[in-house]
């Protein structure tokens, strides 16, 4: 257990790191808290430990088993009667707690933090009345339009405002106000301005107008456009996945895409038992070399990566057509009974008398 955390903690810090590098621009740009940082790349991990749990326990797998046969326990433990199948229990526990808890990760985990990471994600690009007005700073908030506050106050308004609009070209307008307040109307930002004056200059003519008011409001386009993203398929209950042929309001394309889906939730946490049980079943059935077992661990490894490899390759094949959908349960569950009935049936004498014998027959 603690090798597997120590892999699966060593891989998520490095893809932590590689994802969170594309909000770096939102904490120098606009001011991004580091709350909201580490909130919306800590929801990006259900994903990532879904993705990374069967590699992790694969490698801790192998890594120990390498261990107790290099240490010599695991000879003493077969000489003394205990099977490939009792000797391999461990790693079965590890792999079916893990696949039952990734399936609550999928169908759980996954569509909450997928949501929440897209309403977060949309309120620190659009929401500038509290992450893009600094105080005492001038602030960009798109190209022309400058704005510089003196305080935020506690009912969430902003006290003297200083805005200066040139996003035309033939215009500047500059406005001055004592309190302000951003007001979203279908999910676009408007500033209310409170006791202010507005000064226009034209460039061209340079007439100069000026006009006090205690009201004003602007909208400031640019952002929010098109709203709140429609909820990914990532985000959708596995009932609705796997049913997607009954709704209508669906493209093709969409159906495909949402039954592939619903089967990935399915087969992709019994890959934490499938890779278990790779990693332990040639060293636990394998003879014991003093060399060392490179040839029983590159063969497990190379199992591992094709079939990671094959699930790739048939997710893709199965969202242009749903006839490639059961070779994603036939990669899945064909490794697993391989793997069992070696650890039940396999007997290394068999296979040493079989070489044997077609070596009489090659050179008879």
């Amino acid at each position: 257990m603690s090798g597997f955390l120590l892999v699966v903690f060593s891989l998520l810090s490095m893809l932590w790191l590689t994802q969170s590098l594309r909000f770096v621009e939102m904490v120098t740009n606009k001011g991004l808290p580091l709350r909201l940082f580490v909130q919306l790349t800590t929801l990006l991990m259900p994903q990532l430990f879904c993705v990374l749990s069967p590699i992790a326990l694969f490698t801790a797998v192998l890594f120990v088993y390498n261990r107790l046969l290099a240490d010599r326990e695991l000879v003493i433990m077969q000489a003394s009667g205990i099977s490939p199948l009792r000797n391999a229990i461990p790693a079965v526990v590890m792999g079916l707690l893990l696949s039952f808890f990734s399936i609550y990760v999928q169908n759980w985990g996954i569509p909450k933090a997928e949501g929440a990471f897209r309403r977060l994600e949309w309120e620190v690009k659009n929401n500038i009345s509290h992450l893009m007005f600094r105080e005492g700073e001038f602030t960009t908030l798109k190209e022309g339009m400058t704005v510089f506050m003196t305080k935020h106050e506690d009912d969430g308004s902003v006290s003297g405002i200083l805005l200066v609009d040139e996003t035309k070209p033939k215009l500047k307008v500059t406005l001055s106000a004592e309190k302000g307040r951003i007001v979203y109307q279908d999910e676009h930002p408007h500033i209310f301005l409170v006791n202010g004056s507005r000064q226009e200059l034209d460039v061209e003519s340079g007439r100069f107008s000026s006009l006090n008011f205690s009201k004003y409001s602007l909208d400031l386009g640019g952002f929010g456009k098109g709203g709140l993203k429609d909820p990914s398929v990532r985000e959708k209950p596995l009932k609705e996945l796997l049913s997607a042929n009954t709704n209508e309001k669906l493209s093709q394309a969409d159906k495909r895409k949402y039954i592939v889906e619903g089967n990935r939730r399915i087969t992709t946490p019994w890959y934490n038992l499938v890779l278990a049980l790779i990693a332990c079943t040639g060293l636990l059935i394998g003879n014991f070399n003093r060399r060392g077992q490179t040839k029983i661990i590159s063969l497990s490894i190379f199992a591992m990566v094709a079939i990671q490899g094959l699930d790739l390759i048939f997710t893709n094949l199965a969202g242009r057509s749903l006839y490639f959908v059961p070779f994603l349960y036939l990669n899945c569950f064909v490794p697993l009974v391989v793997c069992v009935c070696l650890l039940l049936f396999y007997n290394p004498f068999l296979w040493v008398r079989l070489k044997n014998r077609i070596r009489e027959i090659r050179y008879a």
